[in-house]
């Protein structure tokens, strides 16, 4: 399997100026979760392979379509530009990279595939390998590129992903795997953890919406909201998150909450209202923080809350709720999830929801941007604490 990186330096030369990296690739299944999780774990992808000082393949969007069986697989570069990454780190597209490279650096003979140790497949058994094509999406992503393993690699229990704590474990990973013998690393899943690692927050800021996202956020603010500022809203409150907060009682951290509550829990305790917040605690946070933009900038007052929700956008509680304030309640027609975070990533101040990798991206965009962001629920009111404007803070309900 192995030859050496002169020879592919000498043989691979393209007319579109593609080099071979002779310090080798880094490619992986984005396989766990959703778009919020596989953005936390292509932040850490990609400090890893900066870590390790190789090209990092940036893998497609794993998207489930209603009515599908089979995972779709969306082109990194539908959704956010290639080029500002660049600044950060060595990156190429994985159609690129198979269309270009794959056939000489990465010939079918020699494609390996890497785990820490053996994976079961579906029908229960490990076959002694990663099974890296074993269920969905692994099977769907890897059949998008035409790829079959011809053999696995266990990398552990001697490395793993983390290269912050220590100076060592870049080193190891390149001794144990130099670029010459191993051009390419094929993770089974992400070669990051998730949550996203705090070191690799500031990452988000090479993370930038691909034109179409871009502009289709600026028209949608332009021709549809009112003119004025605006609030983003994020109401996570589909089944599936309902029965996820049902674990809130037996966790200390859950999904995304470090974004709010710390990685240690230094700023506080996961609650079932941090996690699904009530009616009450919604329309009084959005309350409170239009008088306090309007008290800051009144002359650009909160026009617009923006609601970007899996199931209940609630626009007719909050409409009815913000009349008087003259406040508009509205949502993307189109409902198209990765065009609610550009959109939110652009308003005046957002509130999230402290669980959500979600929201938690919109966060990373808008800290990267310098722009105000709060969590719904957070910090917790104490019991009988004064709201502003008079009165004590009433018991929440839960949607």
């Amino acid at each position: 399997m192995y030859r050496l990186v002169g020879l592919l330096l000498a043989f691979l030369t393209f007319a579109h100026s593609i080099t071979v990296d002779e310090h080798g690739y880094i490619m992986y299944c984005p396989c766990m979760g959703r778009f919020g999780n596989q953005a936390d774990h292509f932040l850490g992808s990609f400090g890893f392979a900066k870590a390790l000082n190789r090209t990092l393949v940036l893998p497609p969007w794993v998207e489930y379509r209603k009515g599908e069986v089979r995972s779709i697989q969306v082109p990194f570069d539908t959704y956010f530009q290639v080029g500002p990454l660049q600044a950060f780190h060595r990156v190429i597209t994985m159609e690129n990279f198979m269309k270009t490279l794959a056939p000489a650096l990465w010939p079918p003979a020699e494609r390996i595939s890497f785990c820490y140790t053996e994976r079961m497949g579906l029908d229960g058994s490990t076959g002694h390998g990663c099974n890296a094509k074993s269920g969905n999406p692994f099977g769907p992503f890897w059949d998008t590129f035409e790829v079959e393993f011809a053999g696995s690699e266990f990398f552990g229990p001697k490395l793993n992903y983390d290269v912050h704590h220590g100076d060592s474990m870049a080193r190891r990973w390149s001794e144990r795997y130099p670029g010459a013998k191993w051009p390419v690393l094929a993770f089974t899943g992400a070669p990051a953890a998730f949550p996203v690692q705090q070191e690799n927050l500031p990452l988000h800021r090479y993370l930038r919406w691909s034109v179409r996202y871009e502009t289709g956020a600026k028209q949608f603010i332009r021709d549809t909201l009112p003119r004025g500022a605006f609030i983003g809203v994020h109401l996570r409150n589909g089944i599936d998150w309902v029965r996820a907060c049902e674990h809130v009682k037996e966790s200390s951290n859950l999904f995304s909450s470090p974004q709010c509550l710390g990685y240690r829990n230094e700023h506080g305790q996961l609650t079932a209202e941090l996690c699904m917040p009530g009616r009450d605690t919604i329309i009084r946070q959005l309350k409170r923080q239009i008088k306090l933009h309007r008290e800051a900038a009144p002359d650009n007052p909160i026009r617009a809350v923006f609601v970007a929700s899996d199931s209940n956008h609630m626009l007719g509680e909050l409409n009815d709720a913000l009349k008087r304030m003259d406040v508009t309640v509205v949502r993307h027609p189109d409902g198209n999830p990765h065009l609610d975070l550009a959109i939110l990533g652009r308003a005046n101040h957002f509130i999230g929801n402290c669980i959500s990798s979600y929201s938690a991206f919109v966060k990373r965009e808008r800290d990267a941007n310098g722009f105000p962001s709060s969590f719904w629920a957070f910090p917790p009111e104490k019991p009988g604490a004064k709201v502003k404007g008079g009165g004590s803070s009433p018991q929440h309900e839960e949607l």
